[in-house]
């Protein structure tokens, strides 16, 4: 039986804010889980083990940032399919991408924790970092299957619009990770072990709360009779998975790249860079939540036929992250300086350079802002339309763009080049994806103008 999910006549901004508004709060205390990690391993484990965290972590975004992108794939799929009002198919999609991702989780775990030492080693590690960083990275990736399995279930209560489930699982984990840094790290003196150890427990309580929440729902629930693999709907989501993993894949090589050369520069900018880092993932809060909100929003009328309503969601989307981003920026500007404070620690010469070095990075990243929100929105649109070839080549145009800046731009301007490499390279994706949006909303949408009216 069919179970349509009921979509509003009007959209409103008002209606997407509180669609987003959880999201939001979920994504501050995802956030969390980094920074917690690098306020007490900075101070309680010194900054080399701080440097080594932010070192290894962009090879665990790309393992990570696969089960992201399979379940950002996968909610597209599903939230068409639930405008279309195919319940069973819905269903029979959920339950084959647990599968498939458990599964991926279980292999990329045994090759991120085989090529961890000779990655770290390619990525620069001094040799008194070598080792927390092979720790760390181990640790955390041997349970990556955890972190995937977190995205794709979360993703799956926004489809169904259950944001506030999603919400509640967030909050838990958080504070656990907060209370178990306190404990292994500050407490047991376990050092960075100990705050991988934190992370990991905290993640597997999300996981356990999301999957025993999505059960009980009515519209969209795994079953046990479909937790087997199908050829053709591995094919489907391999179609939709397989593009954005690699778009996330090149972006990741991309910053491993970046983070190579900046540790040429030395521990003191290694240091400032990471501290920045920290907070980039506040920067980026919003943005990831109106993605998941457009692709969600954007999937479900594209079931339902409502070209209309995706024009004007789209609108709405880009002028709502163009204020927020605004605003967040200039609030990082103001705390800049203290926030980043949190994260430096050493002498009252080398705090000082360190602070100068992550403070000019945050000012010229919160000034360009709008360029990455405007990134997300446009982006997951395409998703939630079934495009997957163009939010990738975006991807591509990404890493051109953060590769060849970081590359060249130290030439002419030394280490001042690199800060405005991450800037350029939301610029280089913002211009694959803004004609591609324009092109889906004059040629694609305009056929399903045509469709409805002749019905």
């Amino acid at each position: 039986m069919k179970q349509q999910i009921r979509l509003s006549d009007h959209f409103t901004y008002r209606k997407l804010l509180r669609f987003v508004l959880p999201s939001i709060i979920m994504m501050i205390f995802t956030s969390i889980y980094g920074v917690v990690d690098g306020l007490f391993v900075s101070n309680f484990a010194g900054k080399t083990a701080f440097a080594a965290i932010n070192l290894v972590m962009p090879f665990i975004m790309v393992l990570g940032g696969i089960g992201f992108m399979i379940g950002t794939g996968g909610t597209a799929l599903v939230s068409k399919t639930l405008g279309e009002g195919q319940q069973e198919e819905a269903n029979r999609y959920f339950s084959m991408m647990i599968l498939f991702t458990a599964l991926l989780g279980v292999l990329l775990a045994v090759f991120g924790v085989v090529c961890m030492r000779p990655v770290a080693q390619f990525l620069g590690a001094t040799p008194e970092m070598l080792d927390d960083c092979v720790r760390y990275g181990r640790i955390v990736i041997a349970f990556t299957g955890a972190f995937m399995l977190q995205n794709v279930f979360q993703s799956f209560l926004i489809a169904a619009e259950k944001p506030k489930l999603g919400l509640a699982a967030t909050v838990a984990a958080g504070v656990t990770n907060m209370a178990l840094d306190a404990l292994f790290v500050a407490g047991f003196r376990w050092g960075i072990a100990g705050a991988a150890e934190a992370t990991l427990i905290a993640q597997f309580i999300s996981v356990v709360y999301c999957f025993f929440t999505i059960r009980k729902l009515t519209l969209l629930h795994p079953r046990r009779k479909d937790l087997r693999l199908e050829v053709e709907l591995s094919g489907q989501l391999m179609l939709l998975g397989l593009p954005m993993a690699f778009q996330n894949f090149i972006i990741a090589i991309g910053s491993m790249i970046v983070q190579r050369l900046i540790n040429s520069f030395g521990v003191i900018f290694i240091a400032g860079f990471t501290a920045t880092n920290k907070l980039y993932g506040v920067l980026e809060i919003a943005a990831t939540s109106y993605g998941f909100a457009m692709v969600t929003y954007t999937g479900q009328n594209l079931g339902a036929n409502q070209p209309k309503r995706i024009r004007e969601g789209l609108k709405a989307g880009v002028i709502i992250a163009l204020i927020t981003s605004t605003v967040l920026g200039a609030i990082l500007i103001l705390l800049g300086k203290p926030l980043l404070s949190l994260f430096i620690s050493g002498t009252e010469e080398e705090i000082s350079q360190t602070l100068a070095i992550a403070y000019h990075s945050l000012s010229i990243m919160s000034v360009c802002l709008p360029i990455l929100y405007v990134l997300y929105v446009l982006r997951s649109t395409l998703q939630g339309l079934g495009d997957t070839v163009s939010p990738m080549l975006s991807g591509v145009a990404e890493f051109a763009m953060r590769t060849g800046c970081v590359l060249l731009l130290p030439l002419w301007l030394g280490a001042e080049g690199i800060f405005y490499a991450e800037v350029l390279a939301w610029t280089g994706a913002d211009l694959v994806l803004i004609p591609s949006c324009i092109w889906a909303l004059r040629h694609r949408l305009t056929k399903s103008d045509d469709t409805k009216r002749n019905l």
